[in-house]
Order: C-alpha cells, then sequence, then structure tokens
C-alpha cells in the first residue's frame, strides 16, 4: 500500500484550515470530518478554487499532492474566497504606457528615452531607444547628409544623359514636311 498523500481541508467559510493525509476519497472524508469536529455524515467535498465537486475515486486519484478541498454541509453552499478574488482585480486594469527618459553619460546630448508598454499587468513590451552626443549627432546627420547628396548627383547626371539623348535624337532627324493649305482653309 502507498504512503498517504497529503491534501488541505476547511469548511465552508473557511475559518477553520487542516492538514490530512489519505489514499483514497472515503478516507479523506472521515479524516477531514474528524479534523474539523463535523457531527453530519452527509457532506459535499468540493475544491476550494473553484467549486468542483469530488465525488469519485477516479478524479481524486487525479488530484495532486496539497489540494485544498472545502467540506459543504447541508445548505452550504461554495463561495470564491479572497485569495482568489485580488487574483481577478488584477486582470481587471486595461493597459499602461510609461515612458523613462535618462541619460548615460551627463555629456550625453539628448539621453536616452525608454517606452514601456504593461497590458492587464501580465504582458509587457519595452523599447530603448538610445542616443548618444552630440558629436555622434553631427556625424550621423553629416554620413546622412553625404548620402543624399550622392543620390541627388547620380539623378541629375541620369536625368542630364537622358536628355541629351533625347535631344541628339531629334536634331538629326528630317525636319516635317510643311502643311499644304486645302482650298476650304486652314480652320477647316
Amino acid at each position: 500500500m502507498h504512503s498517504p498523500r497529503p491534501f488541505r481541508v476547511s469548511n465552508h467559510d473557511r475559518s477553520s484550515r487542516r492538514g490530512v493525509t489519505a489514499n483514497t476519497l472515503k478516507e479523506l472524508i472521515g479524516k477531514t470530518l474528524d479534523a474539523l469536529a463535523i457531527t453530519t455524515g452527509l457532506v459535499t467535498l468540493v475544491l476550494e478554487e473553484d467549486g468542483t465537486v469530488v465525488d469519485t475515486e477516479e478524479f481524486f486519484q487525479t488530484l495532486g499532492d496539497n489540494t485544498h478541498f472545502m467540506v459543504l454541509e447541508k445548505g452550504q453552499k461554495w463561495t470564491l474566497g479572497p485569495k482568489y478574488v485580488t487574483q481577478k482585480q488584477k486582470k481587471s486594469g486595461i493597459a499602461r504606457v510609461t515612458f523613462d527618459l535618462y541619460k548615460m553619460n551627463p555629456k550625453d546630448f539628448l539621453g536616452c528615452l525608454n517606452v514601456k508598454a504593461t497590458m492587464y499587468e501580465i504582458y509587457s513590451v519595452s523599447y530603448d531607444i538610445k542616443c548618444t552626443s552630440a558629436k555622434a549627432v553631427l556625424r550621423h546627420f553629416l554620413r546622412f547628409m553625404s548620402y543624399a547628396a550622392q543620390v541627388t548627383g547620380q539623378f541629375l547626371i541620369y536625368t542630364g544623359n537622358y536628355m541629351l539623348r533625347l535631344l541628339n535624337d531629334t536634331d538629326n532627324s528630317p525636319p516635317p514636311p510643311p502643311l499644304k493649305p486645302t482650298p476650304k482653309g486652314w480652320l477647316l
């Protein structure tokens, strides 16, 4: 026979809690009645966290050690405990976005920006934007301007070559024949 497994039991209002060990559901109910000094023989055993009724040996055997049970006498009902109410309240928040501006070095020009978004106090996303000193900002700006000047120069050279080809093609072609007047006039 296996060694007894540990469980936690409480009464319907959670004012009395005890630890018991048992191998079977029948043994657990018997020890629970003794531990909580319940004289009524007709009780219902439920899971404390959600009120699921435990009434078969097969289901009882699937539950893990240190499972929390609640014993309900006739006319008593399971209610949500304060431990579980606080967890639901945490999820009721919407979203929070925080912006943190800081400098890693006193000589930094702009500093750094950290953006953090938290959804329902469960999911969190953050992004850190690092800015450096004024010298580095100027270096990046000049590098960008140099690249822009190169692109503009290439565009002007390409456009100039295209225009020259277009103009040279029209210079070598024969002139169009003159229009001959018709007897009815030029406008018709």
